[in-house]
């Protein structure tokens, strides 16, 4: 089973992860990602283009999907103006072994940073608007994934 949502409503991790456990399994490993507060951040701003996104995400889902022995994986990704402390992305897999479980999370993870078609802007306290460039620590880490 893949879930991939991508939207502005906020979601409920309890729920999403009794879901994936729902598919079978005995391990079900998590990520949830939150605007951070840097001292100076307002807001963060995500902008996509659905069907790129959407095709994006599927595809990094079906890998994960097909290099570990996985019974779900859950991807659901926030887009608009989402202030400090409010939940960006949850990623939920599922599977007989933790390896598998914790393996596919991480790999989605490094791979929705760099794939994934997500254009953030922040807005410090002071009003000044920046777009956000990817991190060379997240392209490093995609990178490692031999997929």
């Amino acid at each position: 089973m893949i879930k991939i949502v991508v939207g502005p409503e906020d979601f409920d991790i309890g729920v999403e992860t009794r879901a994936v456990a729902g598919q079978g399994g005995g391990a079900i490993a998590s990520f949830v990602g939150q605007v951070r507060d840097d001292g100076n951040l307002e807001s963060l701003e995500l902008e996509h283009y659905p069907a790129m996104t959407g095709k994006a995400l599927q595809d990094i889902a079906e890998t994960a999907l097909s290099d570990w022995s996985l019974h779900a994986v859950t991807i659901i990704h926030r887009v608009g103006k989402l202030a400090v402390g409010e939940n960006i992305v949850l990623v939920v897999t599922g599977s007989d072994h933790r390896n598998a479980a914790m393996e596919s999370c991480s790999f989605i993870m490094d791979k929705l940073k760099t794939v994934a078609p997500f254009w953030k802007k922040e807005t410090g306290a002071d009003g000044a608007e920046k777009w956000i460039d990817e991190r060379a620590s997240d392209v490093e880490a995609a990178a490692n994934w031999k997929k």
